[in-house]
């Protein structure tokens, strides 16, 4: 009887112990639920009052150019295939792809394109054959202008044929048009989310008179309507690229006229300005803006394919600049750098080459890569 009183005594004793230990879990539990509320409370609070990461998206797009497409009989009588064909392809097939490399590339056309049913004709008054278009177009180029002292060398009826043609090829031009609207319709290309538009103007057309109720056959360099183009061309694009057909032919340095028309264009809001017409390649040059921005210049960029040899006018080249576009709190900032120069040259059968390709013309090279980043020595000369 004593061991069985002994026995149920112990039992009481664990009941006890197990019951204390279940109330004192059950009792607790309140206190570990108060304790995760607050730490959700505290992180909601943490998140409410951390300051918010600035937005920002950064884009990039490279544009390049070339200098004068100058289509004398002797580039385009060899280019002829029969059939009144032609076939330009071949003489810039070693440049493609350097041509290509670039997201947007500009080529100043100086020759209209007005084709062999007007008659072709050379020096001094032009008139090239459409093929011409066709090979740039399949060489990667985007856009072409069209101001120049060339532009009404075979009058309207080569201006409406050779951009009919522009426009059959699906290649956007600007600098000379075809009416008063289409002048007022800025030229934009878009890529990779950043917008460029493309103004050009020429110093004159040779002593031909531009008509006065069709100003919009070309553009002429005239203060006033580069400004208000420029203003116009800002509202509609991030970067304004403008092509000047400027300076004295056969001058390796910018003139005095140069610098000044440039710094104007750059105050007026140009971020690019392309120079031709010199027909020899001439240095390039950050130009500070008064609001402290900078704009690229290249004075001139040469040749790039002609029937003019010899004397640095068989020499042209391929500049290239990376436009970089932040986006911060809906805020716009556009940034030029990079900027790089292919160096060219046209043989004696008028092919195009990147001019370190040519054997005998390491010291011509070396020369041209002096004379071009003499005022801007960062300048880089391969991809």
């Amino acid at each position: 009887m004593k061991r069985l009183f002994i026995y149920f005594s112990f039992l009481a004793m664990i009941l006890v112990f197990f019951s204390y230990y279940i109330i004192q879990q059950i009792s607790s539990v309140p206190d570990v639920i108060s304790n995760q509320d607050k730490e959700i409370e505290s992180e909601v609070e943490f998140k409410k009052e951390a300051p918010k990461e600035p937005a920002i998206t950064i884009s990039t797009a490279t544009l390049s150019a070339i200098g004068d497409i100058l289509i004398h009989d002797r580039v385009y009588n060899p280019a002829h295939i029969g059939n009144n064909q032609y076939d330009f392809i071949p003489l810039l097939l070693p440049v493609q792809s350097y041509l290509a490399n670039a997201d947007i590339t500009v080529a100043n056309q100086e020759t209209m394109i007005g084709g062999v049913e007007i008659g072709l004709s050379s020096y001094p008054s032009f008139n090239s054959p459409y093929e011409v278009g066709d090979a740039l177009k399949k060489s990667g180029v985007d856009i072409v202008t069209l101001a120049n002292n060339h532009t009404l060398d075979r009058g309207e009826k080569a201006i409406q044929s050779a951009i009919a043609h522009w426009n059959e090829l699906d290649m956007p031009y600007t600098g000379s048009y075809l009416s008063a609207d289409d002048q007022m319709n800025i030229r934009t290309i878009e890529k990779n989310g950043i917008i460029f538009s493309f103004l050009a103007y020429t110093y004159g057309t040779n002593g031909i008179p531009v008509p006065e109720d069709k100003r919009y056959l070309v553009n002429l360099i005239e203060e006033e309507m580069i400004e208000q183009e420029i203003l116009k061309a800002k509202e509609l694009s991030d970067v304004v690229v403008v092509s000047l057909h400027f300076g004295n032919e056969y001058q390796r340095l910018p003139s005095d006229e140069q610098k000044e028309v440039a710094y104007k264009t750059a105050n007026a809001g140009a971020d690019i300005i392309i120079g031709h017409h010199p027909h020899v390649l001439q240095p390039m040059e950050w130009i500070t803006k008064e609001d402290g921005k900078r704009t690229f210049v290249a004075y001139s960029l040469g040749n790039f394919l002609s029937g003019q040899l010899g004397d640095y006018k068989d020499l042209g080249g391929i500049m290239q600049i990376k436009v970089e576009k932040t986006v911060e709190n809906d805020e716009t900032t556009i940034t030029l750098k990079d900027p790089l120069f292919i160096p060219t040259y046209v043989s004696e059968d008028y092919t195009v080459y990147p001019l370190n390709e040519i054997e005998g013309k390491e010291e011509v090279y070396k020369e041209i890569s002096r004379h071009m980043n003499q005022w801007v020595p960062n300048l880089k000369f391969s991809f």
